[in-house]
């Protein structure tokens, strides 16, 4: 089963923990959380249900495109969602 991560900023507003999820896309694993933990969802989509332009999702450690929520995934695949921060 994929595993889905989020990052610890990400986990100081909404409780987050790794989970692995039955899904075949990105879309899927994240569904698949946000069932789980549906307030997660406004952190990581917008209102259209696209990757919000703050949010960047890896997956096995390579960056995926912004239209990427219909990429397929593995059984093995790792899908880590970053969340940038900005500041000085």
């Amino acid at each position: 089963m994929p595993r889905v991560s989020f990052t610890a900023n990400l986990q100081r507003h909404v409780a987050t923990p790794t989970l692995d999820v039955e899904a075949t896309t990105v879309r899927g694993a994240l569904d698949a959380v946000f069932a789980a933990h549906p307030r997660l969802r406004g952190y990581i989509l917008d209102d259209q249900g696209e990757i919000r332009r703050h949010v960047a999702i890896y997956r096995n450690g390579a960056q995926a495109a912004r239209a990427a929520l219909d990429d397929e995934v593995g059984r093995q695949d790792e899908i880590y969602v970053f969340q940038a921060l900005s500041g000085g």
